[in-house]
């Protein structure tokens, strides 16, 4: 399998196991979320790396013990979070756990994909207007599946006319075709993190083996 150089499929093997249980019919709502949000807690480290992110020492603060030492922080601090509407909800908290930020804000993007053309329809955007010369310097992208790569390459597209300096798209499962689609859409700013990779793509835009309709066992919709 050939995939770009901006697509990192991890191989730890925790998240091997938790994807393989997400898999499985016999995975309710219940432990599919459950299963999301541990897999979604283990992309977030691998994700936010020093690729991104580098430590920073800024003034002092003392322990219970009042021993002085320095302060690290993280930079850049200037981050979003973008879940995908509506199973990209599931990855929030494992993000916001991770994050050292106080406040991160979110902004959501509903998109669904046409049942006969497969192209992306955008239903539901809430990327605020960014005054003149304002930008963001990471704008971090929740979407559990990359089938086609329809959706992903219309929110890469949507983030770089917002103003969005570097793009991380965390997922769980994608598909071959779908995640090389989305990592040519802005290559040289754009970073897919995922926990696996499935090379068949089927007519309707599904990936096999894949996990199925992921909103729908979410949302306990199917």
């Amino acid at each position: 399998m050939s995939l770009p150089e901006n697509v990192h499929v991890s191989t730890h093997p925790l998240l091997q196991s938790l994807v393989s249980q997400l898999r499985s019919a016999s995975a309710d709502s219940h432990k599919a979320r459950a299963l999301t949000t541990s897999i979604a807690s283990i992309l977030a480290v691998v994700a936010l790396n020093q690729n991104t992110f580098s430590a920073v020492t800024e003034g002092f603060d003392v322990t219970p013990l009042q021993e002085q030492y320095n302060v690290t922080r993280v930079s850049p601090s200037n981050v979003v979070l973008v879940p995908i509407l509506r199973s990209g909800l599931s990855m929030i908290d494992s993000f916001l756990n991770i994050l050292p930020f106080e406040n991160v804000p979110i902004h959501y993007l509903g998109i669904y994909r046409d049942k006969t053309t497969l192209s992306p329809i955008e239903y539901y955007n809430k990327l605020p207007v960014l005054k003149n010369g304002e930008s963001i310097d990471v704008a971090i992208v929740l979407d559990p599946v990359i089938a086609t790569g329809g959706t992903a390459s219309a929110v890469i597209q949507s983030l770089k006319e917002w103003g969005a300096k570097k793009i991380i798209i965390v997922s769980i499962v994608v598909s071959e075709e779908g995640v090389t689609r989305a990592a040519n859409e802005w290559p040289e700013r754009v970073e897919i993190y995922c926990a696996t990779v499935d090379t068949v793509l089927s007519s309707h835009g599904y990936i096999i083996p894949g996990v199925g309709d992921i909103g729908d066992r979410l949302n306990h919709t199917h």
